[in-house]
């Protein structure tokens, strides 16, 4: 998930993924494949997208998403 917590991605066994997008569940579905530390998104429309898995942190595109139970980047309050 992203650190805001507002995209939420599921890499399922099977090799298919279900990211949901604030309240909308399943915005996105499809494929994936992993090489070594990379992965290939085909989405059921066919988009296509990679992503690398660094330190357990995914790079997917603009996206860095986290798991959901590890600790993730804090931003600041308002002072």
């Amino acid at each position: 998930m992203t650190a805001d917590g507002h995209i939420r991605q599921e890499l399922l066994p099977d090799g298919r993924y279900d990211e949901a997008r604030g309240t909308r569940g399943s915005a996105y579905t499809g494929r994936y494949t992993v090489t070594g530390n990379h992965l290939d998104y085909i989405d059921d429309t066919g988009f296509t997208a990679t992503g690398d898995i660094r330190d357990d942190v995914l790079f997917h595109e603009h996206l860095v998403l986290y798991k959901e139970n590890q600790a993730r980047p804090t931003r600041p309050g308002p002072s």
